[in-house]
């Protein structure tokens, strides 16, 4: 990925839409760029590490992991979105483990570097306080979620919540995502992959989803709808 690639990104990275474009050469040039594989693990949970990540192609999974191998998403980050913050300021373990969902590319900048950035460009402080807050309301809708809502809910919530940011309108007025697997369902949505499967059918049964080549369509007045 070339150095002019790696600026466009920067550029639309919120936290980072306050920087001249000779701060964010200077970010570029300390970044770190590295090729994972889908299914590869970048950190695990507890480790210790305090650096940056921004994806610059891709997609990654933030989960909790049992010593079952049972999993929990608790989130999807695509190409410009960042993680790894939360160790990057208090400098303690890694609290999820970040694994790989497509062949991806990632930038990692180094927890000193990024500090020093920090001193010259206080905004950064703000933007990187505006996503940390958006990522809490995120887990708090998804915990109460898990608590309140039947299994079709936190399905449709969860198919919602990337629809809003990835979806796409169809001639029929349908929202077009791309699909997801019973077994991803099931960990975003703290639900079992028996469950998730009969909750889909009961979806597709009224309307409210369908599945075609790959992807899922999604009926905008789903809401209006009883489950």
């Amino acid at each position: 990925m070339s150095n002019s690639e790696v600026l466009k990104i920067l550029k639309e990275i919120p936290i980072f839409q306050h920087l001249s474009d000779e701060h964010l050469t200077l970010i570029s040039k300390g970044f770190k760029i590295y090729r994972v594989k889908k299914g590869e693990i970048i950190f695990y949970q507890s480790d210790e590490s305090t650096d940056l990540y921004i994806i610059l192609d891709g997609a990654v999974k933030a989960c909790l992991l049992d010593p079952d191998g049972k999993e929990l998403i608790l989130n999807i980050f695509k190409k410009g979105d960042f993680f790894g913050e939360l160790s990057l300021l208090d400098g303690r373990p890694r609290s999820a483990t970040i694994i790989a969902i497509e062949d991806s590319v990632v930038g990692l900048l180094k927890r000193e570097h990024f500090l020093k950035l920090l001193k010259n460009n206080p905004m950064i402080v703000i933007s990187l306080l505006s996503a940390l807050v958006e990522r809490i309301r995120m887990t708090d809708e998804m915990l109460g979620a898990m608590v309140f809502l039947d299994v079709s809910r936190r399905i449709m919530k969860f198919l919602m919540n990337i629809a809003e940011k990835q979806g796409e309108k169809t001639r029929d007025g349908l929202i077009r995502i791309k699909k997801i697997t019973h077994r991803e369902l099931a960990s975003c949505t703290g639900a079992s992959r028996e469950a998730i499967t009969k909750a889909l059918k009961v979806l597709k049964f009224k309307g409210i989803l369908k599945e075609e080549e790959g992807f899922f369509l999604i009926s905008k007045n789903f809401e209006s709808c009883s489950f």
